[in-house]
């Protein structure tokens, strides 16, 4: 893939494979190399291939191997689910259940985004529940706006998925909001138990000692058990209510579960339960001076809550070794969990560490966590990326256990996908260019422009444009020295069509005292208000009514970082990739109807891509101001005018490819309904859409062409079939 190319769409490339820091993900996760075997033993599941130094390794590696849920029409999460609901199975007549955990210390990304959406698009399946679940188990890092950002960003990307309790104003949480402070007392009672059944001690060590003593390395090297790792069960649990009571200094004492210091799985030699800190939390106050560890705490919310199926993304799968030994060495655990992993959402060049994110936003180098140019939640939404077109790329990847990286191609498509059928076509030039119709002296308008191709037009979908004299064109379609095969205005008798109205002939060229182009005079063709000549076929340009159009700032977001090297050279940093160019705020001239949009209205500017209103349209002091949500399709002519690079054809071939396969396995009288459902309000029997999604019936021309797309999925869906027969 052309990094060029990347380097253009407002993603960085060329850096390494960044996690994406869920609660499940681990600082130190991995295990050496020289243990894996003997962990893939104890977890009796082998690790997939880990996260790839290069996109390319896993584009290649994900083409060669299919993932289950292209294959057999089921994700493996889903197999793993039907057995255990089936007849004789672990969760027979059980309600399914799981949860999304996150950590509040920080705004969620577009990582979160897929764990978000397969947790609780899982317990729409089948009938059951999701929980949120704040896991704030660290009292220095959290904060309650954190907590309220967190669940406004739950509540916006599961509108994707239409859940039936949001539709009457209800959370899709219902009523399972938790935080895992809530379960302190709970936790605190299991590790007691832990304690008297001699399954858990309190180690003095230092944090240097107990580190040094773990072992590991390259080789990995054996433990070394604590000195203190045979204490009564009378001292460890004098200690430990001394831990809880503030009598030990923090870093001074720790309470680890007793194992294997020798095991070949890091995860178990000896791990940390509890540690003291003294810092107030944001719901418990400075009650606890002892907190959990995340790798304890997490079964046991899982356990407490009654959470069937506790669903992580692939970074914790050597963790499952200890939630299992956790959950069977606790006798009064409340309920029996099982984990299972799935591979994280990670979208190629994408940076989205927390560390970075927050720096980037303290120096001030971007405007906030909503920025429009950063992938967390907020940055998206306010980008104007909707709920849908996330849903759409999660599908489009699939649920699968192998880790892979998502092209940035792919993530355009399915945003383009998405944005398509929904957004209304408007005039807008983005860098205007003044042009006097010189034998033109009316004012007139044209009506009857409809919001999207192929409506018929009604007082819903349709609005006028007025035509004057004095028109603005893009500086673009003009070019005084063009190149070979240039079909817009240069020289003098060139002609263009202004979109839905005349044919224009460019008669003389008007330039200021510094030789800059200021204005355009054409001649106009009476004939061709409504119709292309016969006799040839000018290009087709965009324009705005110079005496009604209205001003406009639009922001063309590119990437906010250059490429960067997989390892940054000593003495830089990665803000010295920072992008100068990272957007582009154009003062552009709009069309009059885009001054009263609405914040989740989309349009394609015409010629120039998906936009979405940006907040500053809705504050005290508005600001006409748009944000570029994806470009159009472009064409490898005008990708390689702008100087960038074009997609292999080999990929554009590996996406359609991709997304026929995902068609295929739709039936017919479901298409409609999961493809375009926020489009209609009615279907007859066949699955055929009868009326709009403002309940009107649907015109004669619209039926015509949507039973096309009809036919042609149901060719597809038989023809898949037979393959399955």
């Amino acid at each position: 893939m052309d990094s060029g190319y990347l380097a253009n769409l407002g993603i960085p490339f060329g850096g390494s494979v960044v996690q994406l820091k869920l609660p499940e993900e681990l600082a130190d996760a991995a295990l050496p190399v020289a243990a894996k075997g003997a962990a893939k033993a104890e977890a009796k599941a082998a690790p997939k291939s880990a996260a790839p130094k290069q996109a390319a390794k896993a584009k290649a590696a994900a083409e060669a191997s299919p993932s289950p849920t292209a294959v057999e029409g089921k994700s493996f999460l889903e197999k793993w689910i039907d057995a255990d609901l089936a007849k004789g199975g672990r969760c027979h007549g059980m309600k399914v259940m799981t949860r999304f955990p996150p950590e509040p210390n920080g705004y969620l990304h577009i990582g979160h985004a897929k764990s978000i959406l397969t947790n609780f698009g899982l317990a729409q399946k089948y009938d059951g529940q999701c929980n949120l679940r704040f896991d704030d188990t660290n009292p220095e890092t959290e904060e309650t706006e954190y907590v309220e950002a967190i669940k406004d960003d739950v509540c916006w990307i599961t509108q994707a998925l239409n859940l039936e309790q949001c539709k009457n104003g209800g959370k899709p949480w219902r009523d399972s909001l938790f935080y895992a402070s809530d379960y302190f007392e709970q936790m605190y009672a299991f590790a007691v138990d832990m304690i008297k059944q001699g399954k858990a001690y309190v180690d003095s060590q230092t944090p240097e000692e107990v580190q040094k003593n773990r072992g590991g390395g390259e080789k990995n090297l054996p433990g070394v058990d604590s000195p203190f790792r045979n204490r009564s069960v009378e001292e460890n649990l004098r200690l430990f209510e001394e831990m809880q009571a503030g009598k030990h200094a923090e870093g001074s004492l720790l309470l680890r579960a007793k194992i294997d210091m020798k095991h070949p799985n890091m995860n178990l030699r000896d791990p940390p339960m509890y540690r003291v800190r003294f810092a107030s939390h944001h719901r418990a106050g400075d009650r606890w001076k002892v907190y959990p560890i995340y790798d304890f705490a997490h079964g046991n919310e899982d356990a407490i809550e009654g959470v069937t199926h506790s669903i992580c993304t692939l970074e914790f799968e050597n963790h499952r070794a200890l939630y299992d030994w956790f959950m069977d060495n606790c006798s009064i655990i409340p309920s029996r969990p099982r984990q299972k992993e799935f591979a994280r959402l990670e979208v190629e060049g994408a940076v989205t560490s927390k560390r970075k994110l927050l720096r980037l936003v303290k120096e001030k180098k971007v405007e906030g966590w909503d920025d429009p140019r950063l992938l967390t939640v907020r940055g998206i939404r306010r980008r104007g990326i909707r709920p849908e077109g996330i849903k759409r790329l999660c599908d489009k990847v699939g649920v699968t256990d192998r880790n892979s990286v998502t092209p940035w191609e792919l993530v355009e498509d399915c945003l383009r996908a998405d944005l398509e059928p929904i957004s209304k076509r408007r005039l807008v030039v983005l860098d205007p260019l003044e042009v006097e119709i010189i034998d033109y002296d009316k004012q007139e308008t044209i009506e009857g422009l409809t919001d999207l191709p192929e409506q018929e037009p009604d007082s819903s979908n349709s609005r006028s444009v007025t035509m004057s004299k004095r028109v603005f064109i893009d500086r673009s379609d003009y070019q005084e020295n063009a190149p070979a095969g240039y079909m817009r205005l240069s020289k003098i008798g060139d002609e263009v069509k202004l979109r839905y109205s005349y044919v224009i002939k460019l008669v003389e060229v008007v330039k200021d005292k510094t030789g800059a182009v200021v204005k355009l005079k054409c001649s106009h063709d009476p004939s061709t208000r409504d119709v292309m000549p016969a006799d040839r076929r000018p290009k087709v340009v965009q324009w705005v009514n110079a005496n009604d159009c209205v001003d406009a700032e639009v922001r063309l977001i590119n990437m906010l970082f250059l490429p960067m090297p997989d390892k940054i050279p000593e003495g830089k940093d990665f803000m010295d990739y920072l992008n100068p160019e990272s957007w582009i705020r154009c003062s552009a001239k709009a069309e009059k109807s885009l001054a009263n949009c609405k914040l989740d209205e989309r349009f394609q500017f015409e010629r120039c891509g998906f936009f979405a209103p940006d907040y500053a349209c809705f504050e005290k002091k508005p600001k006409l101001t748009f944000n570029r949500v994806v470009g159009l399709k472009e064409t490898s002519e005008k990708k390689q005018a702008e100087g960038k690079g074009t997609a292999s054809r080999k990929d554009a071939q590996a996406a359609a490819a991709a997304e026929k396969e995902r068609l295929m396995k739709i039936p017919p009288a479901e298409f409609f309904k999961s493809e375009r459902g926020d489009e209609f309000s009615a279907y007859d029997e066949t699955g055929m859409p009868t009326h709009g999604k403002d309940g009107k019936e649907l015109a004669k021309a619209a039926i015509k062409k949507l039973a096309k797309d009809l036919e042609k999925q149901t060719k597809l869906y038989e023809s898949w079939k037979k393959t399955q027969a």
